[in-house]
């Protein structure tokens, strides 16, 4: 394949990990031709993105589930595979907005398929998560482990997997790739990019960096009581950058060969809050206040990933830390303690 035609269409592309994949990909020869809406995302991501590399990709603003749209774009720059980002992610407004993420994260990729059928694209890296597990029967978490999503976000994954899984069983020629998330962290070492939540953020380190940088007056931490080494909840943080390189691999793995896969993207170890806010700590400097509350319903003791399927198809591992997640981390938020600008 020449490299005037590696070109891949990248839904959500704007967002927290589909920037620093877009990054990643350019830094490996491949152009991304990114579609977002911007609804939960700004297009001064897109434009460091840019700066950094010192090059220049096609940023489209629409929907994923403009079918229309998505043709138009994939045969006008040829793309040669899709890297699906594009969806609702917080836990908890998918229970209060149920339909929302229905119509987002299923009915959007619903129309991308059909859109990729209508082209011949037949290559898709779809973006889910470790909480298609639900409740662990065993951990570390397996591929093999059973699939029992324990809330409307993780169904409307759980149901793309499927959807995804029956569509390359009915077309010989589709390659998918499903790649189980579990909690990333961090940010581009330079500072430039990062994750920029709307709101109040849902995820651990943001809130902890909000708090470090004066944001917001102190963490709440729920439940010291689980039956975990300090008491509070065991996570498997894996740095972005490890992430986004895991989707490049991706990519590159269906181009190499017929097939479709199934992997986990995590370290295989498990950080308490405590220990990450005591790293958060070190790292900045910054005093980080919290409070121990009443636990939440529906949280897990712990969870983390056998990641070995990953190592195997990939020749892919995160590399990264706990020390490298919480620098970079404090370097985006530091030097953007309220985010990307609203302008470029």
């Amino acid at each position: 394949m020449s490299d005037a035609r590696k070109t891949i269409l990248v839904t959500g592309g704007a967002g927290y990990i589909g920037s620093h994949t877009c990054l990643d990909l350019l830094q490996n020869g491949w152009t991304p031709i990114v579609v977002d809406n911007f609804c939960n995302s700004k297009p001064a991501s897109m434009a460091r993105v840019s700066r950094l590399t010192n090059q220049a990709f096609p940023v489209i603003r629409a929907d994923v589930r403009d079918k229309a749209a998505l043709v138009d774009v994939m045969r006008e720059h040829d793309c040669q595979a899709v890297i699906h980002f594009a969806g609702l992610k917080a836990v908890g407004e998918s229970s209060e907005k149920p339909l929302d993420y229905y119509s987002n994260n299923f009915i959007g990729s619903h129309v991308l398929l059909e859109a990729m059928a209508e082209v011949g694209c037949k290559r898709i890296v779809f973006s889910s998560s470790a909480t298609v597990y639900g409740e662990p029967k065993f951990l570390p978490y397996t591929e093999d482990h059973p699939l029992e999503a324990m809330n409307p976000y993780g169904q409307t994954k759980l149901a793309v997997e499927h959807m995804l899984r029956d569509a390359d069983a009915a077309d010989a020629d589709l390659q998918v790739a499903i790649l189980r998330y579990f909690n990333p962290v961090g940010a581009h070492p330079s500072g430039e990019i990062g994750e920029d939540p709307t709101g109040i953020p849902n995820n651990l380190m943001p809130y902890i960096a909000q708090v470090a940088v004066g944001r917001r007056p102190d963490l709440k931490i729920y439940g010291d009581d689980y039956d975990t080494p300090d008491g509070t909840g065991v996570r498997d943080y894996i740095h972005v950058m490890d992430l986004a390189r895991a989707h490049t691999k991706s990519v590159e793995a269906l181009t190499a060969k017929p097939g479709s896969f199934t992997v986990n993207l995590g370290t295989g170890n498990g950080i308490s809050v405590l220990e990450m806010v005591e790293a958060f700590r070190k790292a900045s400097g910054q005093p980080i206040a919290y409070e121990i509350v009443d636990r939440r319903p529906g949280d897990l003791p712990a969870y983390y990933a056998n990641a070995e399927r990953a190592k195997d198809i990939l020749s892919w591992e995160a590399e990264l830390g706990l020390d490298e997640m919480c620098r970079d981390n404090w370097k985006w938020q530091s030097q953007n303690p309220q985010g990307y600008p609203d302008d470029v």
